[in-house]
């Protein structure tokens, strides 16, 4: 199978070499910086760039950049795209893209599905891509009424090839409310935890905690910007959710109720054991 990859930084350079090292598959990848093209083809994560003229070869396409570039590649590039082909954008949000591809798809006649990697790390780029990232992972996808049975076969395939654990199925409107949640809210609260003062004088005295607390702080502002906006009204409602729920910890300090505090810290710890460890 030949596979096209748009977008060689943290998570599609890791797709080129997870691809290549572990599948026998064909890769041919495109990125705007031409930095990262030579140093892909340096190191073997693709066979050849993503051209115009090879474009219509590839028998798979994903698609790895920010949720708005995706859906004006998808457009601009759609009429050299094989109607074999089956096109997966492994963009942070659904609802937006998906909105956006899945019409012009439909109209030119490939497949396409929406899809979205749980993997990641607090650094980006290619060099920071490695052919492991997605190993134990779960990739979920967001397959419609139009998605063939045969399509997600040979997606399991390949994700489960190249490292993941399994396939967690869901639509764009379920995907984006729990990842409000799950991936969203963590990096504004990364954000935000960092920028007390105490931050700069914390050393000698941070251990496990602060670096966990702190480790998605190390954020590409410009992406996360658009991730959070294109899904700002599920995550205005979780930050909601957590501020109320803070001010009661604080309500409960500032009263030096003991009581009260104690029965937050035990219904906090009492949820995490409900809710599990991942």
């Amino acid at each position: 199978m030949i596979v096209g990859i748009v977008g060689l930084g943290l998570i599609g350079g890791s797709m080129a070499k997870s691809i290549k090292s572990r599948t026998a598959h064909t890769v041919y990848g495109t990125d705007l910086n031409s930095e990262t093209m030579t140093m892909a083809r340096m190191c073997g994560a693709m066979d050849a760039p993503l051209t115009e003229e090879n474009l219509p070869q590839c028998d798979a396409l994903l698609v790895a950049i920010r949720p708005a570039a995706a859906v004006e590649w998808v457009e601009r590039n759609a009429e050299r795209i094989s109607k074999s082909a089956m096109v997966v954008d492994l963009c942070g949000v659904k609802r937006q893209v998906v909105e956006g591809i899945a019409p012009i798809a439909q109209r030119r006649g490939f497949a396409y599905i929406g899809g979205h990697p749980m993997a990641g790390k607090e650094r980006g780029g290619f060099t920071a891509a490695t052919d492991d990232l997605f190993v134990g992972a779960s990739m979920i996808l967001t397959p419609d009424q139009r998605t063939d049975m045969q399509l997600l076969e040979t997606l399991k395939t390949l994700f489960l090839d190249i490292g993941f654990a399994g396939l967690t199925f869901s639509d764009p409107e379920e995907h984006d409310r729990i990842i409000a949640f799950t991936s969203q809210l963590a990096h504004i609260v990364s954000s935000a935890y960092v920028k007390s003062p105490e931050a700069q004088r914390r050393r000698g005295f941070s251990a496990g905690s602060f670096r966990d607390m702190t480790r998605v702080a190390r954020l590409d502002e410009d992406m996360w910007t658009e991730l959070f906006l294109d899904d700002a009204d599920y995550l205005t409602g979780e930050l909601k959710v957590l501020i109320g729920h803070l001010n009661e910890y604080l309500d409960a300090l500032e009263a030096r109720d003991a009581e009260k505090l104690h029965a937050l810290l035990k219904d906090g710890r009492e949820k995490k054991a409900t809710a599990g460890g991942n």
